[in-house]
This record gives C-alpha cells, sequence and structure tokens, in this order.
C-alpha cells in the first residue's frame, strides 16, 4: 500500500485575481485593484491547509512574476509546491473582478496562452495521486488538451490505488469552445468519481444539449443561467454512478443526493455579503475536511456552508480562507452543528 503523503490533492487552474479595492463602483469607474491568488483548486488547497490538512497542488505556471507571485503565496501558507511545473512560452492565468455587492460581480478571465492548460500526464505521475487520501479536479482543466488527458490520467491512477475523487463541476461557459461540450467531458469523467460539487446552473449544464437553455446574465458567458429540469439532471448525474452529489445553494445552505436516494438538506448561514467569488471553493475545503475525519454527510456540509458563509463577507478568496478555529467558533456562535 502506498504511504499517504497528502491528505488532498487539488488539479487545476490557477490565477492572480485582481479584485476592485472600490467596493460597490461600477466596473468603468473602478480605481484601483487589489492583488489576490484564485483559480479553485489553488483556493481548495489554500482552503484544506488553512484547516489543518496536509494538501498539494498540481497546477502550471510561466516563467514569469506571476508565477513568482502564486508560489510565494503558497509556499508563505504551507501548501506543497512541487507539483507546480513553469511552462516556458506560456503565461500564468489571471483574473479581474468587480465588486458591486450584493449581487453583481462582473468577471473577466485573461486565460489565452495559460500555463495551468499545459499540465501533462508527466506532470500527474510526477504527483503520485496515489500518495494522497483525496484527489480533487476542477471541471475546468477537462476543457483542451494536454490539462484534459492529463486529468483523465488522474482518475485512472487515482481508482487505481482506491483515492476517492471529488469533482468540483465548475462550469465556466467562455472555457469552452462549446457549452455542451463541457457536459459530454465532464458526464464522461463523473463515472469515475465519488463525489460531485456544484450548484444547481452547473448541474444543469452538465447535462445540457440544447445552446438555446442558456441565457446570458449581465452580458457575460461566464455567468449565464441555465435553463432546465434541475431534479431529473441530478437524476441522470447519479445515473453515473457517484456516491453523493452535493448540491450548493448558498445562504440556503446545501442537500447531499446519495446514490440510495436519501436526500439531505444542510442549513446555510446568514451573513452581509460582500464577494460571492470564491464562497464555492470554501464550501468545498469545508467538507473536504470534514470527509478525511469522517463526518456525516451533514456535519461535512455544516462545515462547508460556514467556510463558505465566512469567506463571502470578504473581498478576496484564498487569501480569507479561514482557519480551524475560525470556522468552529462561527458554527458554535451561529447554533452548531
Amino acid at each position: 500500500m502506498i504511504e499517504k503523503t497528502y491528505d488532498v490533492i487539488t488539479y487545476g487552474r490557477s490565477s492572480i485575481d485582481l479584485y476592485s479595492a472600490n467596493i460597490g463602483a461600477d466596473f468603468v469607474d473602478i480605481q484601483a485593484f487589489n492583488a489576490y491568488v484564485g483559480g479553485s483548486p489553488l483556493n481548495m488547497a489554500v482552503g484544506t491547509k488553512r484547516l489543518g490538512l496536509r494538501s498539494a497542488l498540481i497546477t502550471g505556471i510561466g516563467q514569469d512574476q506571476i508565477g513568482d507571485f502564486l508560489l510565494n503565496f503558497l509556499l508563505k501558507e504551507g501548501v506543497e509546491t512541487k507539483f507546480i511545473p513553469r511552462k516556458p512560452g506560456f503565461r500564468t492565468s489571471a483574473v479581474i473582478l468587480g465588486i458591486q455587492p450584493p449581487d453583481n460581480f462582473p468577471l473577466v478571465y485573461y486565460r489565452e496562452n495559460c500555463a495551468d492548460s499545459k499540465v501533462t500526464i508527466d506532470d500527474v505521475i510526477n504527483a503520485n495521486i496515489g500518495a494522497c487520501r483525496l484527489f480533487e479536479i476542477s471541471a475546468t482543466a477537462l476543457n483542451v488538451e494536454p490539462t484534459r488527458s492529463a486529468g483523465f490520467f488522474a482518475a485512472e491512477e487515482a481508482v487505481k490505488n482506491k483515492v476517492p475523487i471529488l469533482i468540483d463541476l465548475d462550469f465556466r461557459a467562455d472555457q469552452w469552445h462549446d457549452a455542451r461540450s463541457f457536459g459530454v467531458t465532464t458526464r464522461a469523467y463523473l463515472r469515475n468519481c465519488t463525489i460531485a460539487l456544484g450548484t444547481e446552473e452547473e448541474i444543469l449544464a452538465t447535462m445540457l444539449s440544447d445552446p438555446n437553455q442558456i441565457k446570458i446574465k449581465n452580458q457575460q458567458i461566464s455567468a449565464p443561467e441555465i435553463l432546465g429540469d434541475v431534479n431529473s439532471a441530478i437524476k441522470n448525474i447519479m445515473a453515473l454512478g457517484i456516491e453523493a452529489l452535493i448540491v450548493k445553494r448558498g445562504a440556503k445552505g446545501s442537500s447531499v443526493f446519495l446514490k440510495n436516494g436519501e436526500i439531505i438538506d444542510v442549513p446555510g448561514f446568514r451573513v452581509e455579503v460582500m464577494n460571492v467569488l470564491g464562497a464555492g471553493d470554501a464550501f468545498a475545503s469545508g467538507f473536504i475536511y470534514g470527509y478525511l475525519n469522517g463526518w456525516d454527510w451533514f456535519k461535512c456540509c455544516r462545515m462547508g456552508n460556514a467556510c463558505g458563509a465566512i469567506l463571502v463577507t470578504k473581498p478576496g478568496c484564498s487569501n480569507f480562507n479561514p482557519t480551524l478555529e475560525e470556522a468552529m467558533n462561527f458554527i458554535e456562535e451561529h447554533g452548531g452543528f
């Protein structure tokens, strides 16, 4: 049996996040930005590490100062960085975000010539997926080659070594040449997975077959509205063989759909929202912490809800993930588990 060096290895995108320093300002009126780090798998690596897990990240960065910025942050956080190769000729990703609470967060991705899309099978071999207790992948990592094949290879390695796989559905419509290809690819990957995690919109996108089901919000294809029958989509995803589907519902909490047909609803926490970006990654971090500590589904999601609720009161993602003490104190102050 392979020794478990890490509790969790996360896989996928990483970026510098430039978030508006002028809270509430229209995007065209922003005067300054704060520099943070982001990308769903990076956020989860940091989030789980702050909760006390041994966390590693597989991503790619450029031979540039933005890559240095990310590595410097991750090293200070104690996240394992030796599986983050430099990709010559490619750029570390960037994201620019406006913050207009409670429900307008205009977002622009800069992922052309993107280093984290150049992760290879050899990079995955170097990480030794069998040496972790849980493997997490964000579906955006499956949008192009070579990171797609490397992601499927990682799943093979996880299955072979009986490592549970959690997929964050992470739907970003503008990162796919056809929004329907997100569903085709993700459904194929789900057949390897133990747990899937996503919003209702992402669940609908996973089963998307008609492009007319997409409506664009605020002129942003990265934040569309997906029209369809959520219950039917959930049933179809469960039929792919996963043990559990976790549905994130924001302030309403979360729901767990189990393969035996059981549904567990978990209440959320009402807080004043500053920025919703990264809340789902904080949820996943709290959920993973509970899962790897053997908690029941309700308690895992309650922990996830708490971490997400804490983060939406902050102006950024990874930089503001809660510690275990902060999360537990928050839960205690809001009625406990």
